[in-house]
């Protein structure tokens, strides 16, 4: 809305960014890459722009690329109207980021200001990006426009400021050649992944990736590289083939290149043995005084010290790109020059032919600007003019020897011009060295005669040719030549991606990802997947991490050996980085229930279910979203899934949420359901009108004989996920039958052993919803058990903490829920207690012990608090008698199954001392002897190969 105010100017404007972030993929914000800036607008809260004298007119005066802007407007023109109206600061650095990048050659359009919520001054700033840095520094530097309009500071100088910005660009931005691979790629659907800051590349993923750097790729051969790096040699070797090349030889001294100069007659041609891109290099040489006065500046060029004397070609520099073996495209080169017109000096010329906008610095634009070296002045001196003399109208002046568009040179497209033989000759010298792509150049006076017959020759042959003289030439119609060299790496109907199963959720999605991998190791698939754990590739741990994040991801996707990834997707991830890659061909949702809240803005349920929906969101039109129709915040999903969707549902028939299932199968949709049956309960997966049984739930042996209902709701998520990727019924129905929670599948997840009798089970469960899940399981274990030992009662002793970085209602919460299902309680903490002081999460677990023990809903009988966790552990076990069940809900898996190992050993020599604690709860840790800690190391050398690391971030 127009402000109506006075126009004033604030005092000490100080638009400042308070966080910078960088999405690598989907996120809550784009379904791209983008940059997200949270700025404090200070003082400048209360100024809207058109509050602020003069600040309109100095940014349209500094970029007036702005007028092309539609904003909200859906017009040119419609965010200057909006500045005009008055629109806040954090807006407008966001429209001053997106045109810098503009300015820098990156045509990106899409951003948005939004207000952070409860925090008056404070906007997010979200705006697309082509590369990161050269995001980052367009959103800094805005801000120091905006401040500098404001303040009508006249020391800013906008100027240095933007060519800074443009040479950082020109730095980071790949080459005309690589980009315009990378575009006919995009075109494809070839995924890219940028391996370092230069031209490294990798198009597509996994099993499937092919490398480039620059026009050289993963097929180019080594030793043609070396070939076209030895001049001498591929002369050799073309002038043994028959196809016309100079007389030539190589000398190491000034003495030696007279002589073979001599022999071979003037003029010559003087060059580095290894060079390239023209540097170094002599032509028409026409006396001894001449090549001695060259052979230092080749020399210089030189990495061995080795020259190439040969015979000068008069004629016209022709490039022939030869890709696969095909010509696909002929530039003639014309090097750096101007052209008298009787009025202007060849300097003023020089200005006047850089003043095109065409010409950029380095290969910023398609033309490089032509520098003015001390070569170049003495070439121009050698045509009989200085520098400062005007040339007579119609004369052209070189300024460079070589045609090479990075001196200054243009093109003129000649593709349609070639002589047939001369392309013959072109393709032959490509095979002759072995070069997938190759640049042959040609001397001749006319391409479109033969070069036999003519008296021309090649030169020289070039392995990684540019392609800006064919992409963009100065003259004729530009070459697509980037089509064929994508060809060449990926055929038509090669595919470039490996199928991506992406799986969130609150509860379940390590256990869900674990399924899927295991049913497609199956299927003979080698699978990368990721998970709270570390990496997994082919089966093998490659690295020990909570890599649940799109770094992870990205490692996943750059292995070779991959051919099928799944990826645990966990909510700090989405929120720090987005996702990994661009799009998930499955997206598998468990839950969403209260966890993480209070964290990165995320405060209620609703906000948690958006940040886990963007896996939803990357599924594209062929893909499919696995969701639980039984949470209503999943199941609402659908609304935001481009592809089909297969839910599953533990409901029985007739509940609403099988009534919503069974509406969506009468139109063809997919579900996974159960059918109760006099048996049990069967897992069935319904397609329309068809329906397949797939497994009894309790023959599952990850269900416990159907105890673990929250392992059933997993393998039905996971059943779904295989049967969207069309996994055959048998193949899914032998991989879940063949999944169990041992710790060499499923570390850290059930893990039950047998201690001396005692029955011990080893579990991440670490917030309320899991919680009541493991209590569920835990009664129904313990009817089970006590069934087999004619229902004499057995104990029930867990072990649970929460980790610090969750609410304290929350953990209150979790040690209610835990109260509930157990007779005594032992209450841990986390060796990382995520800022919190030491015993603080634990008082709030027993806290909530005590508010359910109050309200008479609590069956526990009796709590104790031992702070770390192995202690936890063995105290645990030292209030356990034969039969009785624990269950050890840890961080720190590994080395809890270690201490558990070394106690079923008779040489355990775990102290007893505190077999007489009373069971009021308090902070002090008990105090075990060194004797038990000594015992316990050996073991934990077995379990410390598959142990993760302690996680950066808080754990999902």
């Amino acid at each position: 809305m127009t402000q109506t105010a006075s126009p004033t100017t604030p005092a000490a404007p100080e638009l400042r960014i308070v966080e910078q972030r960088v999405y690598r993929g989907p996120n809550i914000w784009n379904y791209e890459q983008a940059i997200h800036l949270v700025v404090d607008l200070g003082v400048l809260e209360q100024y809207p722009s058109n509050l602020l004298p003069g600040f309109t007119e100095q940014l349209l005066e500094w970029l007036p690329g702005l007028q092309n802007h539609v904003c909200s407007r859906g017009k040119p023109g419609g965010f200057v109207e909006r500045l005009q109206e008055g629109t806040w600061v954090g807006h407008i650095s966001e429209h001053l980021a997106l045109q810098l990048q503009t300015e820098a050659g990156h045509d990106l359009r899409r951003g948005k200001t939004r207000a952070v919520k409860g925090t008056p001054g404070h906007y997010n700033v979200i705006y697309s990006y082509i590369d990161e840095r050269v995001g980052l520094a367009a959103g800094e530097l805005a801000v120091r426009m905006i401040n500098a309009a404001v303040a009508q500071d006249a020391t800013f100088d906008f100027a240095t400021e933007l060519d800074d910005f443009l040479r950082l660009a020109q730095r980071a931005a790949f080459g005309p050649s690589t980009n315009a691979i990378l575009e006919e790629a995009v075109a494809r659907d070839i995924p890219f992944i940028r391996l370092n800051s230069a031209s490294l590349v990798q198009l597509g993923q996994g099993v499937h990736q092919q490398r480039i750097r620059a026009t050289m790729t993963s097929k180019t051969s080594a030793l043609a590289v070396d070939i076209a790096g030895d001049k001498s040699l591929t002369n050799t070797l073309l002038s043994s083939a028959g196809l016309p090349v100079p007389l030539s030889d190589t000398v190491r001294t000034e003495d030696g290149a007279v002589a073979v100069a001599n022999r071979i007659g003037y003029p010559v041609v003087v060059k580095p043995l290894d060079g390239n891109h023209g540097r170094g290099v002599g032509i028409n040489l026409r006396t001894e005084a001449e090549v001695r006065e060259h052979f230092p500046v080749a020399a210089a060029q030189s990495r061995r010290g080795v020259m190439v004397v040969e015979s000068f070609i008069t004629g016209n520099d022709y490039r022939c790109l030869i890709v696969g073996g095909r010509m696909q495209a002929i530039a003639e080169r014309v090097p750096a020059h101007v052209i008298g017109d009787g009025t202007h000096s060849v300097t003023e010329l020089v200005d006047l032919t850089n003043a095109d906008p065409r010409r950029g610095v380095g290969h910023e634009k398609v033309l490089t600007r032509i520098s003015v070296t001390d070569a170049a002045v003495a070439l121009v001196r050698n045509q009989g003019f200085e520098m400062e003399d005007v040339p007579p109208e119609g004369t052209m002046v070189k300024l460079a020897l070589t045609g090479n568009m990075s001196t200054g040179g243009i093109a003129v497209d000649r593709t349609f011009d070639a002589h047939p033989e001369n392309v013959e000759i072109a393709e032959e010298a490509a095979r002759l060295i072995g070069l997938d792509v190759a640049g042959i150049d040609f001397i001749c006076p006319d391409i479109s005669a033969p070069v036999r017959e003519t008296g021309g020759a090649i030169c020289e042959v070039n392995a990684a040719p540019g392609f800006r003289m064919h992409t963009h030439p100065t003259v004729g119609e530009p070459q697509y030549i980037a089509k064929p060299v994508v060809d060449l790496l990926f055929p038509p109907g090669t595919p470039a991606r490996v199928p991506i199963v992406a799986v969130t959720g609150t509860n379940g999605k390590t256990t869900t990802s674990r399924m899927i991998a295991h049913i497609m190791k199956g299927l003979g698939k080698r699978v990368g997947m990721t998970s709270t754990d570390g990496i997994v590739i082919d089966e093998r741990l490659v690295k020990r991490a909570d890599a649940s994040g799109p770094k992870s991801a990205r490692m996943v996707l750059q292995n070779p050996r991959v051919d099928f990834a799944v990826m645990e997707v966990a909510r700090g991830g989405i929120l720090r980085e987005g996702l990994g890659y661009d799009r998930n061909d499955v997206a598998v949702v468990t839950n969403v229930s209260a966890d993480h809240l209070g964290l990165r803005g995320i405060d209620t349920l609703e906000q948690l279910a958006a940040v886990k929906r963007v896996i939803v969101e990357a599924v594209p039109r062929n893909g499919f979203a696995v969701l639980n129709a039984d949470d209503p915040n999943v199941r609402d999903m659908r609304r935001h899934c481009s592809g089909s969707v297969v839910y599953f549902s533990m409901q029985p028939p007739g509940s609403p949420e099988r009534e919503f299932i069974e509406t969506r199968l009468r139109r063809g949709g997919r579900a996974v359901v159960l059918e109760p049956t006099d048996r049990g309960e069967m897992i069935v997966i319904r397609h329309g009108r068809r329906s397949m049984q797939l497994a009894w739930t309790h023959l599952l042996p990850s269900t416990f004989g159907g105890a673990a209902r929250f392992n059933i709701a997993n393998a039905m998520a996971a059943a779904g996920a295989a049967f969207a990727c069309d996994v055959p019924l048998h193949d899914i129905r032998q991989g879940l039958r063949t999944f169990t929670t041992s710790y060499y599948l499923s570390p850290g997840r059930l893990n039950m052993l047998d201690v001396k009798g005692v029955s011990v089970v080893v579990d991440y469960c670490h917030n309320p919803a899991g919680m009541r899940a493991l209590g569920e399981f835990v009664d129904n274990l313990s009817e089970q058990k006590e069934a087999a030992i004619d229902n004499a009662r057995i104990s029930r002793i867990g072990v649970i903490g929460g980790t610090g970085d969750r609410r304290d209602d929350d953990l209150a919460e979790l040690g209610a829920v835990a109260a509930r299902h157990f007779d005594v309680l032992v209450v841990r903490e986390d060796d990382n207690t995520r800022g919190r002081a030491r015993g603080e999460s634990a008082q709030h677990v027993v806290r909530g012990i005590n508010e359910c023990v109050a309200a008479g809903e609590a069956r526990v009988r009796k709590v104790d608090t031992v702070l770390p966790e192995v202690d936890a552990v063995r105290h645990a076990m030292v209030l356990a008698n034969p039969g009785d069940l624990v269950i050890a809900c840890v961080d720190k898996h590994a080395r809890v199954l270690a201490e558990l190992e070394e106690m079923s050993s008779s040489a355990y020599a775990g102290s007893r001392a505190d077999e007489g604690r009373t069971g009021d709860p308090d902070l002090d840790p008990i105090e075990l002897g060194e004797a038990a800690e000594a015992s316990a190391e050996e073991a934990r050398g077995d379990y410390a190969d598959l142990e993760a690391t302690e996680p950066d971030t808080a754990r999902p």
